[in-house]
């Protein structure tokens, strides 16, 4: 058979070969030429009928075994396997000679439960989420809390993020006397302020566009507001990222926080609550050390009229660029799913565990402990990537490893090794205290927002290293494919 190139201007799309051009195969077509958004362009058939030429404009380019020469004509890096009524041998032969061809390769059933299903976020709460956690969900907000909030000016900083925005849609249910939404990103404050109040006008008093790192800027957002209460959302927090750029996470995570706290106390906050990581037990990454050096900022004002708390998460399901989001993208791609290690376990909880957790610490709160909430044991990602795809009808999961990155842990822990785990009046919330500030803290500081401000690396991870002697920074050779590969915050 004569086959020769097309022309070298091609549409946007992974060039993909369907095999079967019958009427399962002409559909499926159909279907990726109304939904370009799934990155699929057909560029021709394989079929056993001899008499088969063209279906759909598209070339029938040969027998279903000549997948290899079909591919190396027409460029082709994906394959569809488009016909149900083939015994099953015969299309695990199929698949195995695709993927010997070294093209993506995907069975007729199981893409079209992908297609008909819009894998989007929003989607997550349709699926169980005991199954993908191994646990139950734990609702832990209390009338504790929402008395607390209830007529208080409540200052939220990174509102505009995943964690900050459930706890401002939550906050404002309570009754608060006024709710400020800061963060340095206009459009997202836009968004969150028209959802929570319905309008967009934007001309309120509540609606704060400010950095964190600007000191002067918080010094007049303090004297406006008066807040009683200060969630401090805001954060850098994308691991691999902040490995390449340590000063940008000091001047966010460590003086960020001690700015925010220092004018809590001088105004008069009563309560202050920090959002922090489990990664800031015994840190092995920047992101590690910077937050928990953001806690010592915390405990350092124990004591003092404003009570202060942090509060721990794990890994949280549904915030922007965490696992889920990636593997639903990855997965509706038809991708293969990227995942550092086979051995690798985390702690997840849901977004709305997370936010209950951060407000029944508010109302616990009474000498700078650090909360942390039970999440029984950690999870392996791969078991996770396997009951999330079940969970959407995606059987088939390519798994594509690796290697562990800069900064990362195998395995992720709550409590550092010197840390005491103590109980609390809520059965499924632990905290520890910390009593200990490292000596020379104030002039240890003041040397590494220096170096952070001289955008020097290497004394500023020296420094956090001084500061922090449990800092253990790993670092896993960083390889082609890690670099080139999508992944979630945090793994």
């Amino acid at each position: 058979m004569n086959w020769r190139r097309t022309s070298t201007a091609r549409p946007a799309g992974l060039a993909t070969l369907v095999l079967g051009a019958g009427h399962a195969g002409r559909a499926l077509v159909g279907a990726l030429r109304t939904a370009p958004g799934y990155g699929l362009r057909p560029v021709g058939f394989l079929d056993d009928n001899p008499r088969l030429r063209r279906a759909m404009g598209l070339p029938v380019m040969g027998r279903l075994d000549d997948v290899a020469r079909a591919a190396h004509v027409t460029g082709a890096r994906a394959a569809l396997v488009a016909i149900p009524s083939l015994p099953s041998p015969r299309i695990a032969q199929l698949i195995d000679r695709t993927v010997a061809a070294g093209l993506l390769v995907r069975h007729l059933p199981s893409f079209l439960a992908a297609v008909e299903r819009d894998m989007r976020l929003s989607d997550l709460r349709g699926v169980h989420v005991g199954k993908l956690l191994g646990r139950d969900e734990i609702h832990v907000s209390s009338q504790r809390a929402r008395a607390l909030i209830r007529g208080r000016r409540v200052l939220v900083t990174g509102a505009g993020g995943s964690i900050g925005s459930e706890l401002c849609r939550q906050i404002h249910g309570f009754g608060p006397a006024a709710l400020y939404l800061l963060d340095h990103d206009e459009s997202n404050l836009h968004g969150l302020h028209l959802e929570i109040t319905g309008s967009g006008v934007l001309d309120s008093n509540e609606i704060i566009i400010a950095d964190i790192r600007d000191r002067r800027r918080l010094e007049q957002v303090f004297t406006e507001t008066r807040p009683d209460i200060v969630f401090h959302a805001a954060a850098h927090k994308h691991l691999p990222l902040l490995e390449r750029h340590p000063c940008e996470a000091v001047k966010t995570n460590v003086r960020g926080t001690q700015d925010l706290v220092d004018l809590a106390v001088r105004h008069g906050t009563s309560r202050f609550v920090l959002i922090s990581t489990d990664k800031a037990a015994d840190p092995a990454s920047v992101l590690g050390a910077t937050k928990r050096l953001a806690e010592i900022m915390v405990q350092a004002a124990a004591g003092g009229p404003t009570c202060v708390a942090s509060v721990r998460f794990g890994n949280v399901l549904g915030s922007r660029g965490s696992l889920l989001s990636v593997l639903a993208d990855q997965l509706a791609k038809a991708q293969a799913v990227t995942v550092t290690h086979p051995e690798v376990t985390r702690f997840f909880m849901t977004i709305e565990e997370a936010v209950g957790l951060v407000l029944e610490a508010v109302a616990m709160a009474e000498y700078a402990e650090t909360f942390v909430l039970d999440m029984g044991d950690a999870v392996p990602i791969v078991d996770l990537v396997h009951r999330y795809a079940e969970a959407v009808h995606l059987p088939e999961v390519t798994i594509r490893f690796t290697g562990l990155r800069p900064g990362e842990k195998l395995n992720e822990k709550v409590f550092s090794d010197s840390e005491t785990r103590l109980a609390t009046a809520h059965p499924k919330i632990w905290a520890t205290r910390t009593s200990e500030v490292p000596s020379g803290l104030p002039a240890l500081l003041d040397r590494l927002y220096a170096a952070a401000d001289d955008n020097d690396a290497p004394q500023t991870l020296a420094l956090l290293q001084q500061l922090l002697p449990e800092y253990r920074r790993t670092l896993h050779p960083q390889t082609a494919a890690s670099v080139a590969g999508p992944y979630p915050d945090g793994f």
